[in-house]
């Protein structure tokens, strides 16, 4: 998938500036963020429920090479196949070579983020092998040729009548408005696809290393019908997605589900233990575990930044998140917007690309409460906004302007004895005089000009509050 992190300022203030994604936007908060508020405060014992969760996915992480391995000899016992893909080309190239052998000429896919990132879709297209995602929502944004715009409802930014009109272009007929009958059209249209597929892609929500598990969570039929009725399954993962234990799972679908959508259970869990065996009358004859690095290693060699994968793709964060409610899902530029995807993005595809996303946060600390394993986000936000200010990990990467860096240095000489703070409060009293307006500062030039390009603020006093009330005692 392109990455077009750079682009954060321009693409936000486009969404700003749309009536219509922002009446789309505001659903992420009265429903998914308040759905999940009620089921927490449904549920006893709620914050010790994210307390055992995070304590699960730090042993978890921290002893990541055990349970990968653990988890590919027991995927392997149970007659799958295992895949270790260190980047998104390598992930491509076998999923490909599995359709290939196998002689797929339709695919159907259940959610799964890792494979939007990995752009597994296009390079199907490119093959010549037929891609149908069958959720619902990423139906809809397979149609609109879009990326993601929230990590559990994928086209919630789309409105009733772009819907219509999307699927009257396939479907033909009358146009359609009504709910139920633009999801009527839909399975419709997506029957087919099943009945056809000669593959079946998912994503992955827990691997569960001591069986060799996978499980998904959805709430729609698709994600059964895609992992059991084609004869090959490719299951894809990101590598932070195992667990230990079948009883972590359960802890792990309480904690999920709850903060995802705000229910006690989702209307589906799908428990996949392998290719079909011989009395079973349903599911794959093959069936393929992809485990994918693609940049995560970056967060797991960086003892602070590592506890960016505890993350569950929840979405939770992005609900409570002042800033992705205004500035929505594809300003981010690649597939994990909001919170977590200011600190994911540009860790896994480059941080001096990706230098606005950390600084998108006003540090309110809400992701953080609605966090299910409690992660750090505000800190590891203002851990990446300095590497990149200041290069701290690599001189490379610096990311902020020359003229940036030298005015914090004159900031900082300025600040270091009072005599010095007195003298650059009256020269800097001065130097605003001709950008101010009855006492207030319009403009500024750059590379300060930022400061002012939606507000203003009061011109520094040309004497201090200490000279004026040691005046004002000597009266």
């Amino acid at each position: 998938m392109k990455v077009r992190t750079d682009e954060f300022k321009a693409r936000s203030a486009e969404t700003t500036r749309n009536p219509r994604r922002q009446a789309s936007l505001k659903m992420v908060y009265d429903g998914l963020h308040k759905g999940r508020i009620a089921a927490a405060e449904d549920t006893h014992g709620w914050d010790d429920e994210r307390d055992r969760a995070r304590a699960i996915k730090w042993h978890t992480i921290n002893n990541l090479d055990y349970y990968l391995d653990l988890l590919d000899k027991n995927v392997r016992a149970n007659g799958g196949n295992v895949f270790f893909a260190n980047d998104d080309a390598e992930a491509r190239e076998y999923v490909l070579g599995v359709a290939k052998a196998n002689n797929v000429k339709t695919v159907i896919k259940s959610k799964s983020m890792v494979s939007e990132e990995i752009g597994l879709n296009e390079a199907f297209e490119k093959a010549g092998i037929n891609p149908v995602e069958t959720d619902l929502g990423e139906y809809i944004i397979q149609l609109a040729k879009e990326a993601p715009y929230h990590l559990i409802a994928p086209a919630i930014h789309k409105t009733r009548e772009e819907i219509s009109d999307l699927i009257q272009e396939v479907a033909g007929g009358p146009h359609q408005e009504d709910p139920k009958d633009l999801t009527d059209t839909a399975r419709a249209l997506l029957r087919d696809a099943f009945r056809k597929a000669e593959m079946g892609v998912s994503g992955v929500n827990f691997a569960v290393a001591e069986t060799g598990s996978i499980a998904i969570v959805t709430n729609e039929g698709n994600g059964r019908m895609v992992t059991s009725a084609p004869r090959v399954h490719v299951a894809i993962v990101g590598m932070e997605k195992v667990i230990p234990s079948m009883q972590d799972l359960s802890t792990m679908l309480r904690v999920l589900i709850r903060s995802a959508t705000g229910q006690r259970i989702s209307s589906y869990v799908t428990v996949v233990n392998g290719p079909r065996k011989a009395p079973e009358e349903d599911g794959p004859d093959e069936f393929h575990l992809v485990i994918v690095n693609n940049g995560r290693e970056n967060l797991l060699k960086d003892e602070q930044l590592r506890e960016a994968m505890l993350c569950l793709r929840c979405g939770a964060c992005l609900n409570a998140c002042p800033v992705y409610r205004k500035a929505g899902g594809h300003a981010y530029g690649w597939v994990y917007p909001g919170p977590i995807g200011a600190i994911v993005s540009p860790v896994m595809t480059g941080k001096k690309a990706g230098r606005d996303l950390p600084f998108a946060s006003t540090l309110c600390g809400a992701c953080k409460d609605a966090c299910p394993v409690k992660i750090e986000l505000p800190s590891l936000l203002l851990r990446l906004r300095s590497d990149l200010s200041e290069g701290k990990t690599d001189p490379k990467e610096a990311s902020s302007p020359l003229a940036e860096r030298l005015s914090i240095k004159v900031w900082r000489f300025g600040v270091q004895s009072p005599a010095m703070f007195s003298l650059a409060g009256k020269l800097s009293s001065l130097l605003m005089a001709p950008m101010s307006r009855q006492g207030w500062v319009r403009w500024l030039p750059p590379p300060l000009n930022g400061w002012t390009k939606s507000r203003e603020f009061p011109r520094i006093a040309s004497k201090p509050f200490r000279a004026r009330f040691k005046k004002k005692e000597q009266r």
